[in-house]
């Protein structure tokens, strides 16, 4: 892999949920530490990250909502030149996907989306003029405020990708087998 500019967001991994839609469903651990391939949920989504390459930060410590965990993130990574927000929750995303975004958003987006086939995914990506909207979030519903603006004024790359990663996220144990389904069509290894 060649090396990545400096100038490259960072990848915000939001690992403070609660987790009570897996638990719910019948789930005897948390989401993140539940297994898929051999090892915990959490761990892929990590493994992908850092084979991007990118900076990251990892935001685990207990907060209200998503809103509250994101504008921690945000303040623990005030320097970067942006982020891309990315649910720990979501274990199969591929770190071309993640350095796609993020290239496309240090080319001068100020926010960047991803798609697959059709279908809107994460990670989503803001540029630093975003910060202040960001240290200010708070509550349950996460950055959608921020780029629900930004898409008003037409500042939103929708990016598509070949990544059903994207969009597989664990909420319930349905979830946990349609993500090994998937793992196993992708032919991976535990270790990714």
């Amino acid at each position: 892999m060649t090396p990545l500019p400096s100038d490259l967001p960072t990848v915000i991994v939001l690992a403070s949920g609660r987790g009570e839609r897996f638990r719910a469903s019948g789930g005897s651990v948390h989401k993140l530490a539940a297994p898929l391939g051999g090892k915990p949920v959490l761990e892929h989504t990590l493994d992908a990250v850092r084979a991007s390459g990118l900076a990251w930060h990892l935001e685990d410590v207990g907060h209200p909502g998503m809103g509250d965990s994101l504008a921690a993130a945000v303040r623990a990574t005030p320097e970067a030149a942006g982020w891309l927000v990315l649910p720990a929750d979501l274990p199969l995303v591929l770190p071309e996907t993640l350095r796609r975004v993020a290239t496309r958003l240090s080319a001068g987006a100020w926010a960047v989306q991803p798609h697959y086939e059709g279908r809107r995914g994460h990670p989503v990506a803001f540029n630093a003029v975003a910060r202040e909207a960001l240290f200010a979030l708070s509550g349950e519903r996460g950055a959608a405020r921020v780029l629900q603006a930004l898409r008003a004024r037409d500042e939103v790359v929708d990016l598509a990708v070949d990544d059903a990663g994207i969009i597989t996220d664990i909420d319930t144990l349905a979830d946990l087998a349609a993500a090994e389904t998937l793992l196993a069509a992708r032919g991976l290894s535990p270790s990714r």
